[in-house]
């Protein structure tokens, strides 16, 4: 929105903003943020910082905590959800003392990443496109004791639940692609979402009802940069669940929420650039696939299993990665099949259009890591030559959940646990800390605390293990 601290100063007081926010996304993707009255907004502040404890959000040791934030004044928007006027604006994590940009900062993970495909000369932008799919309901409710489990989901599309046919129009189970209204209660919703996240420079394609049924949507935006689609990434959460609250709703975008119905996941369109052509595209290449295209998809699906800890770090992650849920089991590619783990879409033709998407990832990931992840898998299989045709991952053309476990099983698997993808990750990060993207020492630190999640997810016992097991 501003280019100098001038500008955004000036619209402070030509707009009599209040407030100034300054967000931050920690280490695992959750958006934080620190408030300043307009007194303390000062040119100092983009110098110097606002401080904060970086050992509260995962960042450091509480024996070293001090950090701050400088605003990228580039990013900024007035807040539609405050009471007062206030200007939002996202921030890099710098240290306290030199103020040089913190080595795990996301946002500069991802810059980072991108910086060094430039210097490969393989590229010199990468264009990222999120599919955001999640969940709207109108109440949950959640209890968890020892002695008490209670999660009570209640949506008016749904076909059951205390709030089944609150106004007359179901939606069947997996059955609820595009759905129009009045059976869509929720585009007006959605509408509204699209239209806030237009207002604070967040582009949209396109929002529409999704398949899995009670209050599935999806939003997608274009083909954006790196960091912009990880910009993308929190705010979209933000102002759909800020928006589903202030309408008296809840939205989540747990990649499986409810059992049997369609997971939620964040599908990631991707091609790389270079002079403004789309490094993807050969018009007499397979699917119109340049051999560039190729490799990057050899280098996805070589190191997909690493990969996945960072775009699928949560147990919940693979309660969707289940056959016969449109969710990608294994590593292939193909064209317009959503039951391979990178689709090259069919409707795109055109030379600036022609890209991969791939589709394991979900909202649990951090956007930043996740992208930067991909992206260096991408660029090793490049760089290495990779040839997916000969290496045995497609293309594929079947909906493999119709073949035999027996055929399936010829073919690469992905991770079907966080101990999987984790084990993957520490056994193959070179990719990704051989040139300085990603640090050792944050690796360790991942893979250490998402392993103490899934433990404590599987130590506690399910309602459903309980009755199944009662009578043993």
């Amino acid at each position: 929105m501003f280019s100098s601290f001038k500008e955004a100063h000036d619209f402070v007081r030509a707009q009599h903003i209040e407030l100034v926010d300054l967000l931050y996304c920690d280490l695992w993707g959750h958006l934080h943020h620190v408030t300043l009255s307009t007194r303390e907004f000062t040119e100092d502040v983009m110098t110097e910082g606002v401080g904060f404890d970086g050992s509260s959000v995962g960042f450091k040791h509480v024996n070293a905590g001090d950090m701050v934030l400088i605003p990228d004044l580039s990013t900024a928007f007035v807040d539609p959800f405050h009471s007062q006027p206030t200007l939002a604006c996202l921030c890099s994590v710098h240290e306290a003392d030199t103020k040089e940009l913190y080595l795990f900062d996301p946002r500069e993970i991802a810059r980072r990443a991108e910086k060094w495909m430039i210097s490969t000369g393989i590229a010199d932008q990468s264009l990222w496109g999120p599919e955001f799919e999640f969940y709207i309901f109108d109440r949950i409710t959640l209890k968890n004791s020892p002695a008490y489990t209670l999660c009570q989901i209640d949506s008016g599309e749904a076909n059951w639940g205390t709030l089944v046919n609150a106004n007359g129009y179901a939606l069947p189970d997996n059955q609820a692609y595009q759905a129009a209204a009045p059976c869509d209660n929720y585009y007006k919703l959605r509408d509204e979402i699209v239209v806030t996240l237009e207002k604070l420079g967040i582009p949209v394609k396109y929002h529409h009802h999704e398949v899995g049924g009670p209050g599935q949507s999806e939003i997608e935006t274009p083909l954006l940069g790196i960091t912009q689609a990880g910009d993308a990434a929190l705010l979209v959460k933000y102002v759909v669940k800020m928006t589903a609250m202030r309408a008296g709703k809840t939205a989540t975008f747990l990649p499986k929420p409810i059992y049997g119905l369609a997971g939620s996941s964040t599908h990631y369109h991707q091609l790389l650039t270079k002079g403004g052509v789309n490094q993807f595209y050969d018009a007499n290449g397979l699917s119109l696939l340049s051999r560039t295209a190729l490799q990057y998809i050899g280098g996805m699906l070589t190191h997909a299993p690493a990969v996945m800890a960072f775009t699928n770090p949560s147990p919940n992650s693979y309660r969707r990665l289940v056959p016969g849920f449109e969710a990608p089991i294994k590593a292939i590619f193909s064209v317009a099949n959503r039951s391979a783990a990178i689709r090259i879409p069919k409707y795109a033709t055109a030379p600036q259009a022609v890209r991969m998407e791939f589709r394991p990832p979900d909202a649990t990931g951090n956007a930043y890591l996740s992208m930067a992840a991909m992206l260096m898998a991408g660029l090793a299989g490049i760089q290495a030559g990779i040839d997916p045709t000969e290496a045995g991952f497609g293309p594929i053309y079947d909906n493999i959940f119709d073949w035999s476990e027996e055929r399936r099983a010829t073919i690469k698997s992905l991770p079907t646990s966080v101990e999987a993808a984790m084990s993957a990750l520490e056994n193959g990060a070179a990719f990704l800390t051989e040139h300085g993207i990603f640090d050792e020492t944050l690796i360790r630190t991942w893979v250490n605390a998402k392993r103490k999640e899934a433990n404590q997810v599987n130590q506690r016992p399910s309602p459903f293990e309980i009755e199944n097991y009662y009578d043993c």
